[in-house]
């Protein structure tokens, strides 16, 4: 079962595969539309993103003055897991805040509006994809000299 959702004259358009016919199946693609996330959940975050996150995380703390001087087991046990949870947050869609109730998030949402559950999503943007094409006029001239 799908919901689709199309934002801003057909800027954005959305749709959303659940298990089974969903109610809340558009406020989830609105939700898909207005939040971008890359992931459905954190199990399809990729370990070389994480890895990725996690590098720029210890980087940012080491940065910091107020957190420069901690122990490494201190920034690696404690403070970059509660910063990853902010970036699955930000980027899996289950763990986002829903957008119309953020006391939930859309993974609890879902599950309070019966038994579908999400099963995948695809989000597309008016222009997504296209390449541009570059011209060197210089050449294009000098190609029609000869």
């Amino acid at each position: 079962a799908c919901s689709s959702y199309i934002h801003d004259k057909g800027r954005i358009g959305v749709i959303v595969k659940f298990t089974e016919p969903a109610s809340c199946g558009k406020f989830v693609a609105m939700q898909v539309a207005s939040m971008a996330p890359k992931y459905l959940d954190r199990t399809q975050v990729p370990a070389e993103d994480v890895e990725k996150e996690t590098e720029i995380i210890i980087a940012q703390i080491k940065n910091d003055p107020k957190n420069a001087n901690k122990p490494e087991n201190i920034i690696k046990e404690r403070m970059v897991p509660g910063k990853l949870e902010k970036f699955y947050a930000a980027n899996c869609l289950v763990d986002q805040e829903y957008f119309i109730d953020d006391s939930k998030t859309v993974g609890k949402f879902v599950a309070s509006e019966g038994s579908a559950r999400i099963v995948d999503f695809v989000r597309f943007e008016r222009g997504e994809g296209i390449q541009k094409r570059e011209d060197n006029f210089a050449d294009e001239v000098a190609s029609m000299m000869k």
